[in-house]
């Protein structure tokens, strides 16, 4: 065996040496991805089998988002199939999940709830039947509470009793339960979660109420007594309104701020002070309102009103008139007996006159209506404080400096006019609905701010700017006195070296000059001249040197710059 797996190994050893870079790469891929599709393949097969949250389909897209939605905010992993069936990883995940869903009144209506809780039922006699189901809704209700995340254990009692002829003798169905919670659950405050846990006794168990269920936990104290948690159920109002007071206060603020900054900038307005109080009370308003009748309605097409609207309109009329003239003499009958005349009459006794009474009764129809209206919450008194400063000016010289005294930048304040001020005002008014008959109070301040410390900061940068400047100036004057003094020295240095090298030229020219008379002197006498080599060298180099100047003038030139550079 290991003979043989040596040769494979110099084989493919063998191969691979041969093999081009092409074929290698190509051998690499082919290896590579034979690699992943196996880890694929295994961690395909070790995963684990979904399990159906609910055993029915869930038709409605927008339940079932919801539903899938709120699976996400639990951190549960969900899929939903082609049906519309939702799954979870595990069957204890599902139950959790169920629980919740019940809570929160996510189940789709008319799901079955038998087929919410799975149980498999099956038994010879009714009785057997009966005690079974019992059993199983027992041990099913329990792993229900017990998949809460909030309940460590659970024990769970019902009572189903049998039915009877008659309704009146009908005993009620009943449950008790009590919960172990874990520590640091707030289950015993929270009555939400104590509902949901009634909302699956109710679901599971038919035929049974509110009131024939008892929910406590390990130290006895009954959580579903909300007759009792009205105390804390008014305390959790009165956070929650206060909230929502922070909320519109908030809302109030940003709104003001962002129109005074838009305006006067950030900086100048920071301090806003704002109170709204709001009464939260249901309060039931009747308005009565008495409504003129309408006779004729106004006509669109005329450019008037031509309609015509009367207070009232009259159904009936009474009119009834008495008229009395004579004597005030009442005779008041026999002697010694007292007269029937009325006292209002007995002062007018022996008197002569004229009496006249008139009464007019009308009947009149006068419109109404009347408006029943819930009132809650309604918005109270509020009270807005602003502050708004003014400007402050920095002074300048007249060369267009900052005057700085004693290391500081002087400055002026500038104050906001009385105008603006109103102005604002009425700005900060309309922005929270102003009425002054509610006592509403707005005011828009002019206070001047502290700015030492901001102050301090510009004046220090700007002598620091200030400071760099000078620095920066006198370095550049320094460094162009350098440049100015290396520039003259160049210059004086290059016009004596021309000047040596013209005084050389001139000394060379004059010796040449002589030479060349010299021989032809001699020549004019007849005298033979003998040169010597170096003089015949150097001839044939001057002349060679000035036709190659007539003949390639530019090479000479740039020759001769060379020289002076390199010089």
């Amino acid at each position: 065996m290991n003979e043989w797996l040596k040769k494979l190994l110099s084989h493919i050893q063998t191969l691979w040496t041969k093999w081009t870079v092409v074929q290698k790469i190509i051998f690499a891929g082919i290896a590579v991805a034979a690699v992943v599709a196996v880890v694929m393949l295994f961690s395909v097969s070790a995963s684990t089998t979904m399990v159906p949250l609910i055993d029915t389909p869930i038709a409605d897209e927008f339940l079932r988002d919801k539903i899938v939605i709120r699976l996400n905010e639990e951190n549960v992993r969900a899929s939903v199939s082609a049906n519309g069936m939702i799954q979870v990883p595990d069957e204890a995940t599902a139950r959790r999940m169920r629980a919740m869903l019940i809570r929160e009144d996510l189940i789709p209506q008319g799901t079955d709830p038998w087929a919410i809780f799975d149980v498999e039922r099956w038994t010879i006699t009714d009785f057997e039947r009966n005690v079974n189901k019992r059993r199983a809704i027992i041990e099913e209700v329990r792993q229900h509470i017990k998949a809460l995340d909030d309940i460590d254990d659970a024990s769970v009692v019902v009572n189903i009793p049998e039915d009877t002829l008659f309704m009146e003798d009908q005993k009620p169905v009943s449950a008790s339960v009590v919960l172990y919670p874990k520590p640091g659950s707030d289950i015993a405050r929270n009555r939400g979660k104590v509902e949901g846990i009634q909302k699956i006794l109710k679901f599971a168990v038919e035929g049974l109420q509110d009131e024939n269920i008892t929910i406590a936990d390990n130290t006895g104290m009954v959580l579903n007594d909300f007759e009792g948690m009205r105390e804390w159920d008014r305390l959790t109002r009165i956070e929650k309104e206060q909230k929502l007071i922070a909320q519109l206060e908030a809302q109030y603020r940003v709104r003001i701020l962002n129109a005074l900054q838009q305006i006067y900038g950030m900086d100048r307005v920071r301090d806003l002070n704002l109170k709204i109080d709001m009464d939260m009370s249901d309060k039931q308003v009747v308005t009565k309102d008495y409504l003129p009748t309408v006779i004729r309605p106004d006509n669109p097409e005329t450019p008037y009103d031509d309609s015509d609207i009367v207070p009232s309109v009259t159904l009936s009329s009474e009119t009834s008139t008495t008229r009395w003239q004579g004597s005030g003499f009442n005779p008041e009958g026999p002697a010694g007996v007292e007269g029937q005349t009325a006292p209002a009459y007995k002062d007018m006794s022996n008197l002569y006159g004229l009496s006249e009474q008139s009464i007019v009764k009308k009947n009149e129809l006068v419109g109404e209506r009347q408006t029943s209206e819930t009132v809650s919450p309604s918005m109270g008194r509020r009270t807005v404080s602003v502050n708004i400063d003014g400007i402050w000016v920095k002074k300048r010289d007249e060369t267009g400096n900052f005057v700085v005294t004693n290391g500081e930048i002087e400055r002026e304040y500038i104050a906001i006019s009385d105008e603006e001020l109103q102005s604002a005002q009425k700005a900060v008014q309309d922005a929270i609905g102003f009425d002054r008959a509610r006592g509403d109070s707005v005011s828009v301040l002019n206070i001047q701010f502290d700015r030492s410390a901001e102050f301090a900061k510009e004046d220090l940068a700007y002598l620091k700017k200030k400071q760099t400047e000078q620095t920066i100036l006198y370095s550049l004057i320094a460094l162009a006195i350098i440049l100015v003094s290396f520039i003259v020295y160049r210059m004086i240095t290059r016009e004596l070296e021309r000047r040596r090298r013209l005084k050389e030229e001139e000394l060379l020219r004059k010796h040449q000059m002589e030479r060349e008379k010299t021989l032809w002197e001699a020549e004019q006498a007849g005298m033979e001249v003998s040169m010597s080599v170096e003089e015949r060298k150097r001839l044939e180099l001057q002349e060679n040197a000035i036709n190659m100047a007539k003949e390639h003038p530019e090479d000479v030139a740039l020759l001769i710059r060379t020289w002076l550079m390199e010089e």
